[in-house]
């Protein structure tokens, strides 16, 4: 659902198929592990939420739930993917997981990222809700 265009199903499907079939020739593993691995690297822990105290606003790092870090995940790859110069949405997508699979590419930097904002927001842990 997350490669929809203007409500193309079949398209979107398509390409996550396509991209599948390509992680499998090039990984020569199951691609459905491939991927659940993939999502399980760029999935973050930690993110920071914006919380306002008595006229400050201090960014708060909170816990993930785990659905929302498997949608965060799934949405960073897709953004990347899309991101990507040339060939086709398949082939873009195709080595997104792949990189993701292997702890590096986009999605996986954006984790780190986040990470990193949480770390260094640490002290205002205590504003949780």
């Amino acid at each position: 659902n997350c490669i929809l265009r203007k409500g193309e199903k079949g398209k979107a499907e398509s390409i996550l198929y396509r991209a599948l079939d390509s992680v499998a020739e090039k990984s020569k593993e199951d691609p459905l592990r491939v991927f659940r691995k993939a999502v399980e690297n760029a999935a973050p822990l930690l993110e920071v939420r914006s919380r306002r105290v008595g006229g400050a606003t201090y960014q708060v790092p909170v816990e993930v739930k785990e659905n929302r870090r498997q949608a965060l995940s799934i949405r960073w790859m897709i953004q990347n993917a899309k991101a990507r110069s040339g060939r086709s949405m398949a082939e873009k997508l195709t080595g997104e997981i792949l990189d993701a699979f292997g702890n590096s590419g986009g999605a996986v930097k954006k984790k780190e990222e986040v990470h990193r904002m949480a770390e260094a927001n640490k002290a205002f842990a205590h504003y949780r809700w």
